[in-house]
């Protein structure tokens, strides 16, 4: 699809502007807190006048993001955190296309993968972040319309949206897993992931996990 389609536009994302298609999902404010629980663990302050947590992890990490899309969380994270080494995934090559258009937009060195979850990964990052699909397409108070066009693909997920992040869970190996779900969904995604991950912390739709095995 050309870049100048009526389709394709531009969309703010953590104060940066990224070419949006059909192929991928729109940034969403939401999704911005995620970027702020990775730079909370690296010591860095998410907000102008907010002061930094203490480090938990120092700033040359490995970070891979599951299931880009756009590329806004891995460009923005690369960004953020210039000396983290970042690696993007997504089962979507036209996704994929889109997120090293906006990638060498940024100037963002980052290195691409097509994989469903981690089949195509072959190294254990620091972090992983992910929003994948979660989306249960029961659920009466979707605007299905407004999201008309935006890719099934990545928005709506089987066992109450919940299929792939549990699929996530059951094959992640990291210090840190960051998810992304609805707050209806953190409990179950919780305590699904209590043999693996402790809760550290829920930040509106971002869940903050640590390995208890790592």
């Amino acid at each position: 699809m050309s870049e100048n389609s009526d389709e394709n536009r531009y969309q703010d994302f953590y104060g940066r502007e990224f070419l949006v298609t059909p192929d991928v999902l729109v940034p969403r404010p939401e999704t911005e807190q995620l970027i702020d629980a990775v730079l909370n663990l690296v010591g860095k302050p998410y907000l102008p006048g907010v002061r930094a947590a203490l480090p938990v992890l120092p700033r040359e990490i490995t970070i891979l993001d599951m299931g880009t899309g756009s590329g806004c969380i891995a460009v923005t994270l690369k960004m953020e955190i210039p000396e983290a080494k970042v690696i993007a995934t997504d089962v979507s090559e036209k996704a994929l296309k889109v997120a090293q258009k906006n990638a060498e937009m940024h100037g963002a060195p980052i290195s691409f993968i097509i994989s469903h979850l981690l089949e195509k990964v072959n190294f254990t990052p620091d972090v992983i972040v992910a929003n994948l699909p979660y989306v249960d397409a029961e659920w009466d108070w979707v605007d299905k319309e407004a999201l008309s066009h935006e890719p099934d693909l990545a928005l709506y997920a089987d066992d109450h949206g919940l299929r792939l992040i549990k699929e996530l869970i059951d094959v992640a190996s990291s210090l840190y897993l960051i998810l992304e779900a609805d707050p209806c969904q953190h409990q179950e995604i919780t305590e699904y992931a209590s043999s693996k991950y402790g809760l550290v912390e829920t930040r509106g739709f971002i869940l903050v996990f640590k390995s208890l095995v790592l």
